[in-house]
Protein backbone atom coordinates (compact mmCIF):
# COMPACT_ATOMS: atom_id res chain seq x y z
CA UNK A 1 0.00 0.00 0.00
CA UNK A 2 1.23 3.32 -1.03
CA UNK A 3 0.32 6.73 0.40
CA UNK A 4 1.40 10.28 0.96
CA UNK A 5 0.92 11.83 4.67
CA UNK A 6 2.28 14.80 5.82
CA UNK A 7 4.99 14.76 2.74
CA UNK A 8 6.12 11.17 3.98
CA UNK A 9 6.16 8.07 1.08
CA UNK A 10 5.39 5.00 2.39
CA UNK A 11 5.24 1.50 0.95
CA UNK A 12 3.92 -0.77 3.77
CA UNK A 13 3.12 -4.51 2.20
CA UNK A 14 2.68 -6.25 5.28
CA UNK A 15 0.40 -3.33 6.98
CA UNK A 16 2.84 -2.71 10.07
CA UNK A 17 1.03 -1.12 12.70
CA UNK A 18 2.49 -1.67 15.94
CA UNK A 19 6.14 -2.39 16.50
CA UNK A 20 8.29 -2.60 19.64
CA UNK A 21 11.65 -1.91 17.74
CA UNK A 22 12.67 -0.70 14.50
CA UNK A 23 15.45 -0.78 12.52
CA UNK A 24 16.33 2.16 10.03
CA UNK A 25 18.30 2.78 7.34
CA UNK A 26 18.54 6.36 5.81
CA UNK A 27 19.72 6.52 2.14
CA UNK A 28 20.00 8.25 -0.95
CA UNK A 29 20.93 6.38 -4.16
CA UNK A 30 22.09 3.12 -2.46
CA UNK A 31 20.54 -0.08 -4.37
CA UNK A 32 24.24 -1.05 -4.60
CA UNK A 33 24.88 -1.04 -0.99
CA UNK A 34 21.37 -1.51 1.21
CA UNK A 35 21.02 -5.21 0.52
CA UNK A 36 23.34 -6.12 3.13
CA UNK A 37 22.83 -3.61 5.64
CA UNK A 38 18.79 -4.90 5.65
CA UNK A 39 19.68 -8.31 5.82
CA UNK A 40 22.13 -8.07 8.41
CA UNK A 41 19.02 -6.10 10.54
CA UNK A 42 16.68 -9.03 9.67
CA UNK A 43 19.12 -11.91 11.60
CA UNK A 44 19.79 -9.17 13.95
CA UNK A 45 15.93 -8.61 14.87
CA UNK A 46 15.27 -12.49 14.55
CA UNK A 47 18.19 -13.91 16.41
CA UNK A 48 18.12 -11.19 19.61
CA UNK A 49 14.71 -10.18 19.42
CA UNK A 50 12.08 -12.26 18.43
CA UNK A 51 10.04 -11.84 21.24
CA UNK A 52 9.39 -8.05 19.94
CA UNK A 53 7.61 -6.83 17.26
CA UNK A 54 9.95 -5.47 14.92
CA UNK A 55 9.99 -4.08 11.19
CA UNK A 56 12.96 -2.71 8.78
CA UNK A 57 12.18 0.76 7.73
CA UNK A 58 14.24 2.29 5.05
CA UNK A 59 13.84 5.95 5.06
CA UNK A 60 14.61 7.48 1.73
CA UNK A 61 15.55 10.52 -0.45
CA UNK A 62 13.33 9.63 -3.07
CA UNK A 63 16.35 7.53 -5.13
CA UNK A 64 16.38 7.08 -8.42
CA UNK A 65 18.11 4.13 -9.06
CA UNK A 66 16.16 1.30 -7.36
CA UNK A 67 16.94 1.84 -3.79
CA UNK A 68 13.43 1.28 -2.77
CA UNK A 69 12.88 -2.39 -5.41
CA UNK A 70 16.68 -3.38 -3.94
CA UNK A 71 15.30 -2.75 -0.22
CA UNK A 72 11.96 -3.90 -0.32
CA UNK A 73 12.63 -7.30 -2.61
CA UNK A 74 15.65 -8.08 -0.07
CA UNK A 75 14.59 -11.65 1.80
CA UNK A 76 14.10 -11.28 5.29
CA UNK A 77 11.73 -12.76 7.93
CA UNK A 78 11.18 -9.03 9.23
CA UNK A 79 8.76 -7.02 7.98
CA UNK A 80 9.96 -4.02 5.79
CA UNK A 81 8.84 -0.22 5.39
CA UNK A 82 9.94 2.21 2.90
CA UNK A 83 9.70 5.59 3.66
CA UNK A 84 10.67 8.94 1.22
CA UNK A 85 11.00 12.26 1.67
CA UNK A 86 9.06 13.82 -1.45
CA UNK A 87 11.26 14.70 -4.73
CA UNK A 88 13.64 17.18 -4.45
CA UNK A 89 13.87 16.92 -0.32
CA UNK A 90 17.15 15.56 0.58
CA UNK A 91 19.15 15.05 3.55
CA UNK A 92 20.10 12.17 6.05
CA UNK A 93 18.40 14.25 8.79
CA UNK A 94 15.17 14.81 6.77
CA UNK A 95 15.20 11.13 6.38
CA UNK A 96 15.56 10.46 10.37
CA UNK A 97 13.17 12.78 11.05
CA UNK A 98 10.45 10.84 8.85
CA UNK A 99 11.53 7.77 11.07
CA UNK A 100 10.98 9.51 14.14
CA UNK A 101 7.43 10.20 13.22
CA UNK A 102 7.30 6.73 11.84
CA UNK A 103 8.39 5.99 15.26
CA UNK A 104 5.71 7.55 17.19
CA UNK A 105 3.10 6.01 15.43
CA UNK A 106 4.03 2.94 15.50
CA UNK A 107 4.33 2.97 19.30
CA UNK A 108 8.18 1.69 18.88
CA UNK A 109 9.88 1.40 21.93
CA UNK A 110 13.35 0.78 20.77
CA UNK A 111 14.69 2.52 17.39
CA UNK A 112 18.20 1.34 15.60
CA UNK A 113 19.71 3.34 12.81
CA UNK A 114 22.76 2.27 10.63
CA UNK A 115 23.90 3.44 7.63
CA UNK A 116 23.17 2.45 3.89
CA UNK A 117 26.57 1.64 3.42
CA UNK A 118 28.02 -0.35 5.95
CA UNK A 119 30.36 -3.46 4.97
CA UNK A 120 31.21 -4.61 8.17
CA UNK A 121 27.09 -4.41 9.89
CA UNK A 122 26.36 -7.75 12.02
CA UNK A 123 23.65 -9.09 13.70
CA UNK A 124 25.14 -8.56 17.15
CA UNK A 125 25.37 -4.68 15.67
CA UNK A 126 21.61 -4.66 16.09
CA UNK A 127 21.88 -6.09 19.60
CA UNK A 128 24.48 -4.22 20.89
CA UNK A 129 22.27 -0.67 19.94
CA UNK A 130 18.91 -2.06 20.72
CA UNK A 131 19.43 -3.89 24.08
CA UNK A 132 20.11 -1.14 26.41
CA UNK A 133 16.87 0.76 25.28
CA UNK A 134 14.93 -1.90 26.54
CA UNK A 135 16.39 -1.02 30.14
CA UNK A 136 16.13 2.65 30.74
CA UNK A 137 18.95 3.86 28.75
CA UNK A 138 16.98 6.98 26.17
CA UNK A 139 20.42 6.86 23.56
CA UNK A 140 22.99 4.79 22.48
CA UNK A 141 25.90 5.76 20.84
CA UNK A 142 28.22 2.96 19.22
CA UNK A 143 32.14 2.36 19.96
CA UNK A 144 34.18 0.22 16.74
CA UNK A 145 37.59 0.41 15.94
CA UNK A 146 38.16 2.81 13.14
CA UNK A 147 41.80 3.33 11.13
CA UNK A 148 43.45 6.34 12.96
CA UNK A 149 42.84 8.67 10.09
CA UNK A 150 38.92 7.62 9.35
CA UNK A 151 36.79 10.21 11.29
CA UNK A 152 38.88 13.29 11.79
CA UNK A 153 36.23 15.25 11.90
CA UNK A 154 35.07 13.61 14.58
CA UNK A 155 38.47 12.92 16.15
CA UNK A 156 39.80 16.32 16.30
CA UNK A 157 36.45 18.48 16.49
CA UNK A 158 33.56 16.51 17.21
CA UNK A 159 34.68 14.41 20.15
CA UNK A 160 36.88 16.70 21.94
CA UNK A 161 34.38 20.14 21.80
CA UNK A 162 31.41 17.93 23.02
CA UNK A 163 33.33 15.99 25.73
CA UNK A 164 34.43 19.62 26.99
CA UNK A 165 31.16 21.56 26.42
CA UNK A 166 28.73 19.13 27.96
CA UNK A 167 31.68 16.85 29.98
CA UNK A 168 30.43 13.75 28.96
CA UNK A 169 32.69 11.60 27.21
CA UNK A 170 30.59 9.91 23.64
CA UNK A 171 33.79 8.64 21.62
CA UNK A 172 31.28 9.03 18.05
CA UNK A 173 29.03 11.99 18.51
CA UNK A 174 28.61 11.76 14.92
CA UNK A 175 29.01 7.71 14.10
CA UNK A 176 26.25 7.45 11.98
CA UNK A 177 24.58 4.57 13.43
CA UNK A 178 22.86 4.52 16.92
CA UNK A 179 20.20 3.68 19.00
CA UNK A 180 17.27 5.87 20.91
CA UNK A 181 14.21 5.14 22.34
CA UNK A 182 10.06 6.06 21.51
CA UNK A 183 10.16 8.53 24.08
CA UNK A 184 13.24 10.15 23.08
CA UNK A 185 11.88 10.26 19.60
CA UNK A 186 8.62 11.87 20.87
CA UNK A 187 11.21 14.49 22.42
CA UNK A 188 13.06 15.08 19.46
CA UNK A 189 10.17 16.29 17.28
CA UNK A 190 9.39 18.33 19.86
CA UNK A 191 12.76 20.64 19.62
CA UNK A 192 12.60 23.49 18.11
CA UNK A 193 16.47 23.52 17.64
CA UNK A 194 15.71 21.98 13.64
CA UNK A 195 17.48 23.88 10.90
CA UNK A 196 18.24 23.62 7.73
CA UNK A 197 21.56 21.88 8.10
CA UNK A 198 20.01 19.40 10.96
CA UNK A 199 18.00 18.10 8.34
CA UNK A 200 21.56 17.20 6.22
CA UNK A 201 24.86 15.92 7.61
CA UNK A 202 24.29 17.81 10.95
CA UNK A 203 21.60 14.86 12.19
CA UNK A 204 24.11 12.90 14.08
CA UNK A 205 25.81 15.37 15.85
CA UNK A 206 22.09 17.37 16.80
CA UNK A 207 20.83 13.96 18.50
CA UNK A 208 23.70 13.10 20.36
CA UNK A 209 24.00 16.58 21.90
CA UNK A 210 20.37 16.63 22.69
CA UNK A 211 20.57 13.75 24.60
CA UNK A 212 23.40 14.65 26.57
CA UNK A 213 21.55 18.16 27.25
CA UNK A 214 17.98 16.61 28.06
CA UNK A 215 18.73 14.29 31.16
CA UNK A 216 18.02 11.31 29.55
CA UNK A 217 20.13 8.29 30.49
CA UNK A 218 23.11 7.91 27.80
CA UNK A 219 25.24 5.18 26.68
CA UNK A 220 27.58 3.69 24.53
CA UNK A 221 27.74 0.01 22.88
CA UNK A 222 30.56 -1.77 21.27
CA UNK A 223 29.89 -2.98 18.11
CA UNK A 224 32.80 -5.85 18.10
CA UNK A 225 34.05 -5.05 14.74
CA UNK A 226 35.59 -2.12 12.82
CA UNK A 227 33.56 0.58 11.20
CA UNK A 228 33.75 -0.89 7.10
CA UNK A 229 31.95 2.14 4.79
CA UNK A 230 33.25 4.56 2.31
CA UNK A 231 36.46 5.97 3.90
CA UNK A 232 37.58 9.21 2.44
CA UNK A 233 41.33 10.47 2.53
CA UNK A 234 40.91 13.38 5.42
CA UNK A 235 42.61 16.07 2.48
CA UNK A 236 40.44 15.24 0.29
CA UNK A 237 37.09 18.40 -0.52
CA UNK A 238 35.30 17.93 2.68
CA UNK A 239 31.79 18.95 0.67
CA UNK A 240 28.86 19.91 2.86
CA UNK A 241 29.74 17.41 5.75
CA UNK A 242 31.84 19.78 7.67
CA UNK A 243 29.88 22.76 6.89
CA UNK A 244 26.83 21.02 8.58
CA UNK A 245 28.36 19.67 11.35
CA UNK A 246 30.30 22.48 12.57
CA UNK A 247 27.23 24.43 11.91
CA UNK A 248 24.84 22.44 14.23
CA UNK A 249 27.97 22.24 16.74
CA UNK A 250 28.22 26.21 17.43
CA UNK A 251 24.58 26.21 17.10
CA UNK A 252 23.78 23.52 20.28
CA UNK A 253 26.85 25.72 21.94
CA UNK A 254 24.97 28.99 21.90
CA UNK A 255 21.49 27.35 22.44
CA UNK A 256 22.98 24.91 25.58
CA UNK A 257 25.63 28.14 27.14
CA UNK A 258 23.49 28.16 30.53
CA UNK A 259 24.71 24.27 30.71
CA UNK A 260 27.76 24.05 29.63
CA UNK A 261 29.54 27.24 31.63
CA UNK A 262 29.27 25.08 34.58
CA UNK A 263 30.35 22.19 33.43
CA UNK A 264 34.15 22.01 34.48
CA UNK A 265 35.29 18.35 33.66
CA UNK A 266 33.92 15.23 31.65
CA UNK A 267 32.93 12.14 33.31
CA UNK A 268 32.40 8.77 31.79
CA UNK A 269 29.84 7.26 29.99
CA UNK A 270 28.71 3.63 30.54
CA UNK A 271 29.53 1.31 28.42
CA UNK A 272 27.80 -2.07 26.87
CA UNK A 273 30.11 -4.97 25.45
CA UNK A 274 33.09 -6.04 25.77
CA UNK A 275 36.29 -4.46 25.28
CA UNK A 276 37.81 -3.83 21.23
CA UNK A 277 39.38 -6.87 20.31
CA UNK A 278 43.05 -6.96 19.40
CA UNK A 279 42.51 -8.92 16.19
CA UNK A 280 40.16 -6.11 14.92
CA UNK A 281 41.98 -4.43 11.99
CA UNK A 282 40.18 -1.20 10.33
CA UNK A 283 41.03 -0.64 6.98
CA UNK A 284 43.60 1.06 6.12
CA UNK A 285 42.82 5.18 5.08
CA UNK A 286 45.65 7.44 2.99
CA UNK A 287 46.34 10.36 3.66
CA UNK A 288 47.78 13.22 1.37
CA UNK A 289 49.86 14.97 3.50
CA UNK A 290 51.14 17.39 0.85
CA UNK A 291 47.82 18.21 -0.34
CA UNK A 292 47.00 19.09 3.48
CA UNK A 293 49.93 21.51 4.13
CA UNK A 294 48.71 23.24 1.05
CA UNK A 295 45.25 23.45 1.73
CA UNK A 296 46.36 25.40 4.96
CA UNK A 297 48.97 27.62 4.29
CA UNK A 298 47.36 28.17 0.41
CA UNK A 299 44.77 30.12 2.11
CA UNK A 300 45.96 32.56 4.49
CA UNK A 301 45.39 35.60 2.12
CA UNK A 302 42.12 34.38 1.04
CA UNK A 303 40.64 34.07 4.64
CA UNK A 304 43.12 36.43 6.85
CA UNK A 305 40.49 39.51 6.98
CA UNK A 306 37.94 36.84 8.83
CA UNK A 307 40.92 35.01 11.03
CA UNK A 308 41.98 38.00 12.28
CA UNK A 309 38.21 39.49 13.06
CA UNK A 310 37.01 35.75 14.39
CA UNK A 311 40.46 35.21 16.44
CA UNK A 312 41.74 36.65 19.29
CA UNK A 313 45.22 38.77 18.97
CA UNK A 314 47.11 35.81 20.45
CA UNK A 315 45.24 33.25 18.77
CA UNK A 316 45.92 34.95 15.42
CA UNK A 317 49.70 35.51 15.70
CA UNK A 318 50.06 31.96 16.72
CA UNK A 319 48.84 31.05 13.83
CA UNK A 320 51.07 32.80 11.64
CA UNK A 321 54.09 31.15 13.40
CA UNK A 322 52.33 27.63 12.83
CA UNK A 323 52.40 28.78 9.14
CA UNK A 324 55.96 29.25 8.88
CA UNK A 325 56.85 25.30 10.27
CA UNK A 326 58.27 22.74 7.41
CA UNK A 327 55.40 20.23 6.76
CA UNK A 328 57.27 17.22 7.97
CA UNK A 329 57.92 19.11 11.32
CA UNK A 330 54.49 20.68 10.77
CA UNK A 331 52.46 21.25 14.53
CA UNK A 332 49.31 22.78 15.16
CA UNK A 333 49.27 22.53 19.03
CA UNK A 334 46.23 21.13 20.76
CA UNK A 335 45.76 24.44 22.93
CA UNK A 336 46.13 26.51 20.40
CA UNK A 337 43.57 24.62 17.45
CA UNK A 338 41.02 23.85 21.12
CA UNK A 339 41.26 28.03 21.42
CA UNK A 340 40.88 28.43 17.68
CA UNK A 341 37.61 26.13 17.89
CA UNK A 342 36.37 28.18 20.99
CA UNK A 343 37.11 31.36 19.01
CA UNK A 344 35.32 30.21 16.28
CA UNK A 345 31.98 29.40 18.52
CA UNK A 346 32.44 32.83 19.92
CA UNK A 347 32.24 34.56 16.65
CA UNK A 348 29.56 32.29 15.37
CA UNK A 349 27.61 33.77 18.45
CA UNK A 350 28.68 37.44 17.72
CA UNK A 351 27.75 37.45 14.07
CA UNK A 352 31.20 38.03 12.95
CA UNK A 353 30.71 37.78 9.33
CA UNK A 354 28.30 35.94 7.25
CA UNK A 355 28.07 32.48 9.10
CA UNK A 356 28.54 29.98 5.90
CA UNK A 357 31.42 32.15 5.06
CA UNK A 358 32.61 31.81 8.63
CA UNK A 359 32.84 28.09 8.54
CA UNK A 360 34.21 28.09 4.88
CA UNK A 361 37.33 29.96 6.94
CA UNK A 362 37.81 27.07 9.36
CA UNK A 363 38.00 24.64 7.13
CA UNK A 364 42.06 25.43 6.10
CA UNK A 365 42.55 25.24 9.70
CA UNK A 366 40.87 22.19 9.90
CA UNK A 367 43.61 20.71 7.13
CA UNK A 368 46.01 22.15 9.70
CA UNK A 369 44.74 20.18 12.62
CA UNK A 370 44.79 16.95 10.84
CA UNK A 371 48.06 17.46 9.20
CA UNK A 372 49.20 17.57 12.45
CA UNK A 373 47.96 14.96 14.37
CA UNK A 374 48.87 12.81 11.12
CA UNK A 375 52.30 13.73 12.01
CA UNK A 376 52.06 12.95 15.84
CA UNK A 377 50.47 9.63 15.62
CA UNK A 378 52.42 8.58 12.29
CA UNK A 379 54.12 5.55 14.07
CA UNK A 380 50.78 4.66 16.49
CA UNK A 381 49.01 1.92 16.24
CA UNK A 382 45.59 2.06 16.48
CA UNK A 383 45.38 2.04 20.93
CA UNK A 384 48.17 4.86 20.88
CA UNK A 385 46.40 6.98 18.98
CA UNK A 386 43.46 6.21 20.64
CA UNK A 387 45.58 7.36 23.88
CA UNK A 388 46.90 10.37 21.55
CA UNK A 389 43.18 11.64 21.03
CA UNK A 390 42.15 11.23 24.58
CA UNK A 391 44.88 13.42 25.75
CA UNK A 392 43.64 15.72 23.23
CA UNK A 393 40.50 15.58 25.09
CA UNK A 394 41.82 16.63 28.33
CA UNK A 395 43.76 19.52 27.10
CA UNK A 396 40.41 20.80 25.91
CA UNK A 397 38.87 20.39 29.13
CA UNK A 398 42.47 22.25 30.88
CA UNK A 399 41.81 25.44 28.15
CA UNK A 400 37.85 25.60 28.92
CA UNK A 401 38.43 29.04 31.44
CA UNK A 402 39.48 30.85 28.20
CA UNK A 403 36.58 30.16 26.27
CA UNK A 404 34.56 30.86 29.67
CA UNK A 405 36.75 34.13 29.88
CA UNK A 406 35.60 34.91 25.89
CA UNK A 407 32.05 33.91 25.95
CA UNK A 408 31.61 35.85 29.07
CA UNK A 409 32.79 39.02 27.10
CA UNK A 410 30.22 38.04 24.38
Amino acid sequence: MESTQAEIIEVNPERVTRADIIVGIPSYNEAASIAYPTQQAGRGLKEFFKNKRSVIINCDNDSLDGTKEVFLNTNTDIPKIYLSTPPGVKGKGNNVRNLLIKAVSLEAKAVVVVDADLRSIRPNWIFNLGYPLFNDYGFVAPIYIRHKYDGTITNNIAYPLTRCLYGRRVRQPIGGDFGFSGEMAKRYLQQALWTEDVGQFGIDIWMTTIAMNLGFPICQSFMGSPKVHRPKDPSADLGPMFIHVSGILFNMMEAFSDFWVKVKWSKPTAIYGFGLGEQDVPPPVEVNEERLHERFCGRFEQYDKIWKEALSPTVYAKLYEVKDLNRHAFEYPTTLWAQTLFDFGVSWVRGVGERQRLLKALIPLYYGKTLSYVNATRNMDTRQAEEYIENQCMIFEETKPYLIERWGSN
